[in-house]
């Protein structure tokens, strides 16, 4: 049985010690939540949010988390995990396309295209 995490910085939201944070941001957008190495001891300043707008393309979302996550050294197994992440939460939040009218075949058709021009 698995175990899952609410906590922010959990990647694969499964209670476990790999972790870094993506979190949906307030308005819209991706929140990438790292920890810095020089601030430990202090938890109050220890995190560094970046966020990223609702209107920037998935493609430089997706760029900037990578290029963050290796920047500040995290684990390389990770970087694959916090991409997927901020790809699931951008896909949340796109609206839903309504479902097109389905259309009629066969004899059906042809009796709504009679009535029609009637």
């Amino acid at each position: 049985m698995k175990r899952f995490s609410k906590d922010p910085l959990n990647l694969t939201n499964l209670h476990s010690r790999k972790a870094a944070g993506v979190a949906p941001a307030e308005k819209g957008g991706v929140t990438l939540i790292t920890k810095k190495t020089s601030a430990t001891q202090s938890p109050a300043t220890s995190l560094h949010k970046t966020t990223f707008g609702k209107n920037k393309s998935n493609r430089k979302v997706y760029a900037g988390v990578a290029k963050t996550v290796a920047k500040n050294s995290y684990r390389p197994d990770l970087r694959a995990a916090a991409v997927s992440r901020a790809s699931a939460i951008l896909e949340s939040q796109t609206p839903k396309k309504d479902a097109p009218e389905s259309k009629l075949r066969g004899s059906k058709a042809k009796k709504a295209a009679a009535e029609k021009e009637e």
